[in-house]
């Protein structure tokens, strides 16, 4: 089964066009941060990134690892392909315990707030030479949820370097609002369906580079993207997303989110049960 995907395509991206959302940066406001330093969380605040934070030993990655692996055949074996693992808590009960743990969520509800949701899961796994890159793009453009109040943590299952095409951030370009983009398609080699250009006069990009069981958490802002592999390395990482919970979700994606931190006093966000399926 191929999941859907976290990135609107066509038809669904024509109903996005007819949600109003708020597009704007909501710098993270935390007078007693429990987790994260005050200098860290005005780095999120001016650069839209944190990166480096290891949240599972080689030991537990190992162990993440061989469970991806299985899984990734059986997706491969149904008609999927490395990056079709979509919205995977939805159905995978390993996958849940790893978007709700707490050594991630601790961080997250730091930057953004008390009651934090996890809605989003999905594995982008770059195989050897696949050719297949990743364009500059903003995460809040694809989804239906507004305001733009979420942030993506990215934890790498393989290591993740320069030279298998680690992922790159154009710091401070949150601030910049709603980026103009062109759609674009996978005859061009990019995974997803945008592309923004002229990334230049936003500064120098910045690598990022994890080991594996690390992370970096980013703006949903944030202008980023990744080259293609032409290593003979794999390249694997698991996107989850989080948002606050007064963040509302339009065409049904708050059927995707499950309280992580806090509360939904709203009701908006479903709060499905773990999947019993692992």
């Amino acid at each position: 089964m191929v999941h859907q995907s976290e990135f609107s395509v066509l038809p669904e991206n024509d109903q996005l066009r007819q949600v109003l959302r708020d597009l704007r940066f909501v710098p993270a406001a935390n007078p007693h941060p429990e987790h994260l330093t005050q200098e860290q969380i005005q780095q999120f605040n001016k650069l839209g990134y944190l990166k480096g934070f290891r949240v599972f030993t080689t030991e537990e990655m190992a162990d993440i690892r061989g469970y991806f692996d299985q899984l990734l055949a059986k997706v491969i074996a149904e008609g999927g392909d490395s990056y079709s693992i979509s919205t995977a808590h939805r159905k995978y009960g390993r996958v849940w315990d790893i978007l709700t743990h707490e050594r991630i969520t601790c961080l997250v509800n730091d930057l953004l707030g008390p009651n934090v949701i996890g809605w989003g899961s999905h594995f982008f796994c770059k195989m050897p030479h696949d050719g297949k890159s990743v364009a500059w793009h903003q995460d809040a453009s694809y989804w239906p949820l507004t305001p733009s109040k979420t942030a993506t943590v990215w934890l790498a299952i393989d290591d993740a370097d320069v030279e298998n095409a680690c992922m790159q951030f154009l710091p401070g370009s949150h601030l910049h609002g709603a980026i103009d983009y062109r759609e674009s398609d996978q005859e061009e080699g990019n995974i997803l369906n945008q592309t923004v250009e002229g990334v230049e006069k936003f500064g120098k990009p910045v690598n990022v580079e994890l080991k594996a069981g690390e992370i970096s958490i980013h703006s949903d802002m944030l202008l980023h993207g990744s080259e293609a592999n032409e290593s003979d390395r794999r390249r694997c990482g698991l996107t989850l997303r989080y948002c606050s919970a007064h963040v509302r979700a339009h065409l049904n994606w708050n059927d995707k989110g499950v309280y992580v931190c806090g509360t939904d006093d709203s009701g908006h966000w479903a709060n499905q049960p773990r999947p019993a399926i692992d």
